[in-house]
């Protein structure tokens, strides 16, 4: 009997190891990539119940792992210098053992997708293709245009399979819900740069080519310019009421204020993650759309 308790206690422990060691290599992403899709895909979709809204979490989540584990798995010596607490420079995992759980996690989010639909399958397939083509290809060191194209599209195919994990009929996706992703793409490749200023000193030492790096003296206007126009847009597309408008752009005059006043690494963290809470507002809006106008 003892001995099945030390098994089952070794176990639960190894188990639990393993799991807390997954969510560190997708900890830094929660609030840029599984919070907003997840407002995006409930709310373009719609939600069909709420007992689907777990399935809508886990498929992003491990689409995100894969994402998260290729990325990780290029620059280790990057991450051991500013990022301690992944799972690569914390020993936690070795390189090779990361290697081989990024190229497993191709099929396993396969079999995921299929499990809804052919359609949901494809979306998977072009994420790990712009994943490729950002990590493996090496997107991410390139030009800000570029860079800012792939993330867009990579967000896109996340955004289309979560939207149909999330619909009542996951093979189809009605007009609005195209709309809000087509739109999600362009606030991402007008507006992701947001998440390089607080980066700029690594991004500078390894030589990339970010708008903050390559655009110093106007970057931080890049920020506010778009958000604004974007509030005011979405607005209108989305049909929202005057206090509801108003509150929206001064919701993205005060991030882009934020930005311009920044002047630590310290406060461009800040400064995005309030980006964050207007990205999750923008994805929120075609459910307030279904609500309250569409009729």
């Amino acid at each position: 009997m003892s001995v099945l308790l030390s098994w089952a206690k070794a176990a639960v422990s190894k188990t639990a190891y393993t799991t807390y060691t997954l969510f560190l290599f997708t900890k830094s992403d929660i609030k840029t990539t599984l919070i907003p899709i997840t407002f995006l895909a409930a709310a373009s979709a719609p939600l069909a119940s709420l007992s689907r809204l777990p399935h809508v979490i886990f498929w992003i989540w491990l689409h995100l792992l894969q994402f998260d584990v290729s990325n990780q798995t290029l620059d280790p010596e990057e991450d051991a210098m500013n990022k301690h607490d992944r799972p690569l420079p914390s020993r936690r995992i070795s390189l090779s053992q990361a290697i081989l759980l990024r190229w497993l996690l191709i099929p396993a989010c396969a079999l995921l997708s299929i499990c809804y639909s052919v359609e949901t399958l494809y979306s998977s397939f072009a994420l790990v293709l712009f994943t490729l083509i950002y990590n493996e290809w090496r997107a991410h060191s390139g030009h800000w245009l570029l860079r800012n194209t792939v993330n867009a599209a990579g967000f896109a195919s996340f955004e289309f399979g979560a939207t149909l994990t999330a619909a009542r009929d996951p093979s189809k996706l009605d007009g609005i819900a195209i709309l809000s992703i087509a739109i999600s793409a362009g606030i991402f490749l007008t507006t992701i740069h947001a998440q390089d200023f607080k980066d700029e000193e690594g991004d500078r030492a390894i030589g990339r080519r970010t708008i903050p790096i390559v655009l110093p003296t106007i970057a931080r206007y890049t920020v506010i310019v778009p958000l604004t126009i974007w509030s005011a847009g979405l607005s209108l597309v989305w049909k929202l009421g005057i206090i509801e408008t108003a509150a929206f752009i001064m919701l993205a005059l005060s991030v882009g204020a934020q930005y311009l006043a920044s002047s630590t690494v310290k406060a461009d963290q800040v400064s995005f993650y309030w980006y964050n809470v207007w990205l999750s507002t923008a994805h929120a809006l075609p459910g307030y759309y279904r609500l309250f106008r569409s009729a």
